[in-house]
C-alpha cells in the first residue's frame, strides 16, 4: 500500500498567508499541516509516497529532503496547477500507482495518527472518512445507502439529504483504482480538469461498493479559509495529537 497526496494547489481563498507558503507547509502549533499526515502514515508503516505538486513545489522537496529523508518519495507535476483541479491532479498519477492499494488524501486536512489507523484497519476494502454533520454548500457531501455504503458524493447534493462531509481522506483498492483512473480518463476527455475527484467516483457507486467510517469523534479539520485555520490550531492541542 501506498499513499497519493495531492498538493498542487494555489489556495486563492487563503491569500495572503498562502502567497509564499504552500497551504500544506502552513503551520498548525508550529508545525506543517503535511507532518501531521506523514507522522500519520508513519505510524500505519506506510511509507512509500506518490505526491503532485505545483504551487511552490521546491518548498516541498527541500522540506521532504530535509526532515522527512525516511520516506520513499515519488514526485507528480501538476504544471497546469492554476487552472485544474484535483480531479486533473489524480488523473496525472494514473501510470504511478503500480496496481497497488492506496490511502488517497488532499494535503490540507489537519488529522492525528488515529484516523488513519481506523481506515487501514476498516473491515472495508473501499472506504472513505466521514464527519457525521450537517453540511453547507462549501463541503464535499456524502449520501448513505444501506449498511454504510455511499451511494452519492459531491458537493451538489442537497444539504438536507446528506449525512455528512467527506474530508479528503480515503482508503481504495487496487481494483476500485483501476476503475477510478478509467472514470477519470472520461472525465478529464469530457472536459472535467477543473472538477473535484470526486466528480469522477460518483458514478462509480451504482456499482462498486465504497463504504465510509464515521470519524466524527476525531478532530479532523479541511482548511481552505483563514477562520479554519484558526480551528485547527485549537484541534492540534487535543489529546488525540500527543
Amino acid at each position: 500500500m501506498k499513499a497519493l497526496i495531492l498538493s498542487a494547489g494555489i489556495s486563492r481563498r487563503l491569500y495572503p498567508v498562502t502567497y509564499n507558503t504552500p497551504k500544506s507547509l502552513l503551520n498548525v502549533n508550529g508545525k506543517p499541516i503535511l507532518d501531521y499526515q506523514l507522522d500519520a502514515l508513519r505510524k500505519v508503516g506506510i511509507m512509500e509516497i506518490v505526491v503532485v505538486l505545483g504551487y511552490y513545489k521546491e518548498r516541498f522537496v527541500e522540506h521532504f529532503k530535509q526532515f522527512h529523508p525516511d520516506f520513499k518519495l515519488r514526485i507528480v507535476t501538476n504544471h497546469h496547477f492554476f487552472e485544474t483541479n484535483t480531479a486533473y491532479s489524480v488523473w496525472l498519477c494514473k501510470d504511478k500507482s503500480d496496481n497497488d492499494d492506496i490511502i488517497l488524501m488532499n494535503a490540507d486536512v489537519l488529522f492525528p495518527p488515529e484516523l488513519m489507523i481506523r481506515l487501514i484497519e476498516s473491515k472495508y476494502k473501499n472506504v472513505m472518512a466521514v464527519e457525521i454533520k450537517r453540511c453547507g454548500g462549501e463541503e464535499v457531501k456524502v449520501i448513505e445507502g444501506e449498511k454504510r455504503r455511499i451511494v452519492a458524493i459531491g458537493k451538489e447534493l442537497i444539504q438536507e439529504n446528506s449525512l455528512g462531509e467527506f474530508i479528503g481522506v480515503a482508503k481504495f483498492s487496487k481494483e476500485f483504482m483501476n476503475k477510478f483512473f478509467t472514470s477519470l480518463d472520461k472525465l478529464i476527455i469530457a472536459g472535467g480538469k477543473t472538477d473535484y475527484f470526486e466528480a469522477a467516483i460518483d458514478p462509480l457507486l451504482s456499482k462498486n461498493q465504497i463504504y465510509f467510517e464515521d470519524i466524527s469523534d476525531i478532530p479532523c479539520q479541511e482548511i481552505d479559509f483563514i477562520e479554519d485555520l484558526e480551528v485547527a490550531q485549537k484541534m492540534s492541542k487535543s489529546e488525540y495529537y500527543r
